[in-house]
């Protein structure tokens, strides 16, 4: 059985196009040319106005070739199909009027101004009112990118149903590869940056992890760092680079949010009474130390038994202790 050969990433080319303003002033002498041309042989007719119509022609057919590339953008170079280089510096250029300016047609949600317009997007335009029809452009933006995600329901190491969001920093690094080995790498981040939150957010318990255990509450530079690593290797097939990877929101499902809630200030409490007795008891110890060791009163076992049980009374209550004056002796 024969198989298939995996397909190889796209290698980007850059290449330097003319300058469109000595290009504008051929274009211009040209335009005036094929003018004179007419005007001079409008009676007479011949060969010159033929050569007066090809130099209107090519004059018109190169004000077709001029284009602009702000910092931090470039444009793919695409003959007929055939990838022949990016343009990766800003200024006002000229290349052959064939180049293609779209890449495409990619239909999108039509999700109004919300996170998905696509509107918003770079490198796309509208097409075909609100059918979500999308223009590609051969034009794309190298700037950082901010996706923001919904908050997303799954369920933890656990099981618990969690809400999770993240933001993802992300830039396009390789325009060939962004372009030529995914559909449409703006939707392709969207939708492997929330499969790749769903992943990280499924391996890691949200609190109460066994001992040394990595939690999503406890642990988030570890966590953000795991989810940058996992969208590196899920966005490198169309050549973008991550920058930063965050969690912004996490919480309990609200099914569940109230009954954890309970159970978080439970161990919060018992964690807090813990300590409290912990500490009576190393001043209880220290007041009877220093008792013995100053003479003040010698006190045998059941003294010292009720000692400490008024010591804890006080130090461990809830409510400031009421003293009571005891004007008999502790047998009697």
């Amino acid at each position: 059985m024969a198989v298939k050969p995996t397909q190889s990433a796209a290698s980007e080319r850059t290449i330097s196009v003319m300058n469109g303003w000595v290009v504008l002033v051929v274009n211009f002498i040209v335009l005036i040319g094929a003018l004179y041309l007419f005007g001079t042989t409008a009676d007479t007719g011949g060969p010159m106005r033929i050569i007066g119509g090809l130099a209107a022609f090519v004059g018109l057919l190169m004000l077709g070739g001029y284009f602009t590339l702000q910092p931090n953008q470039a444009r793919v170079l695409i003959l007929f199909g055939a990838y022949k280089g990016t343009v990766r510096s800003s200024g006002f250029h000229w290349a052959n009027p064939f180049y293609s300016r779209s890449r495409g047609i990619t239909s999108q949600k039509d999700s109004g101004a919300g996170q998905g317009d696509s509107r918003n997007r770079p490198g796309h335009r509208r097409a075909g009112g609100g059918l979500g029809l999308q223009w590609l452009t051969t034009k794309l933006s190298l700037r950082a990118h901010n996706f923001s995600s919904e908050a997303l329901k799954v369920n933890d190491k656990r099981g618990s149903p969690v809400e999770i969001a993240a933001v993802v920093v992300w830039r396009v690094e390789n325009t060939a590869q962004a372009v030529f080995d995914v559909e449409d790498y703006t939707s392709y981040v969207e939708i492997q940056s929330e499969s790749a939150i769903r992943s990280i957010a499924s391996r890691y318990a949200y609190d109460q992890g066994e001992e040394h255990e990595l939690t999503l509450r406890g642990g988030a530079d570890e966590v953000a760092l795991a989810l940058k690593e996992e969208l590196q290797v899920r966005l490198a097939k169309a050549g973008v680079i991550v920058e930063d990877a965050r969690l912004t929101h996490l919480a309990y499902a609200p099914e569940i949010a109230p009954v954890m809630l309970r159970r978080q200030q439970a161990e919060a409490i018992i964690a807090a009474r813990k300590i409290i007795v912990q500490n009576a008891v190393s001043m209880v110890h220290m007041a009877l130390d220093e008792l013995d060791q100053k003479n003040v009163v010698k006190l045998d076992d059941e003294r010292k038994a009720a000692m400490v049980s008024n010591l804890l009374v006080v130090l461990c209550g809830n409510s400031d202790a009421t003293p009571v004056i005891n004007t008999g002796t502790l047998y009697t």
